[in-house]
């Protein structure tokens, strides 16, 4: 074995390239549900109703799964929502949230609708199934020349 030998250096961090942002770019020039972003900017909690077959989906989409039709319209969703589901992320968080664990996640239900959210606020053993619950917008803070958005729930 030869000692001669070149030493490689690594580096203490590592910026991670725009693609594995976990919060997509929410311009209307990067996707087609920019105004979902643009109503959660002003506080509203949206998603889409078809106007053809009557169908709200959640997240907001461009076609409707139902019918296939693409008349779609921004509907607002309640604020106020009720615990359907829960349980606490302890490993294998999303990149960038490794320092969080352990933290809350939940299946909310608001109106007809239910979506999957983090909840903020309290530990799981805080909680219990049909809790209520309120939205809490939140500043995403990364690699975007833009505001970015998102939407978390907490307890009422």
């Amino acid at each position: 074995m030869s000692d001669d030998r070149d030493t490689v250096t690594l580096p203490d961090t590592i910026e991670l390239p725009r693609l594995l942002d976990f919060y997509e770019l929410q311009t209307a020039e990067h996707t087609g549900i920019h105004e979902f972003y643009e109503n959660l900017r002003a506080g509203r909690l949206t998603t889409t109703q078809c106007t053809d077959c009557g169908e709200t989906q959640f997240p907001p989409r461009v076609v409707c799964p139902d019918c296939h039709g693409d008349d779609l319209e921004y509907v607002d969703l309640p604020h106020d929502g009720e615990l359907f589901a829960f349980s606490t992320v302890r490993a294998g968080p999303p990149m960038g949230m490794e320092d969080e664990v352990p933290f809350v996640v939940g299946i909310v239900e608001v109106g007809d609708v239910r979506l999957s959210t983090r909840i903020d606020g309290a530990q799981y053993e805080d909680l219990a199934i049909g809790d209520p619950v309120r939205l809490k917008v939140v500043e995403i803070d990364g690699p975007a020349d833009h505001e970015r958005v998102f939407f978390r729930f907490e307890p009422r």
